[in-house]
């Protein structure tokens, strides 16, 4: 990530931050802080994260 950014705890998904910490380190490198709290609230991803993850995302319309 390129920055530390201050998280809200509260609203950090648990499931999200182990999917998180089990990427890659040299993907978790090219997270911005605001990808990785999108992400990590689940909120809407940032394009560049979508196609940043797309090697790891699952489509669950499929």
């Amino acid at each position: 990530m390129d920055h530390k950014a201050l998280l809200d705890k509260d609203k950090i998904i648990p499931e999200r931050m182990a999917v998180l910490k089990s990427l890659p380190m040299e993907l978790k490198q090219q997270l911005t802080g605001e990808e990785a709290q999108a992400f990590l609230y689940g909120d809407e991803l940032p394009p560049g994260l979508a196609e940043k993850l797309k090697d790891y995302l699952v489509d669950e319309d499929t």
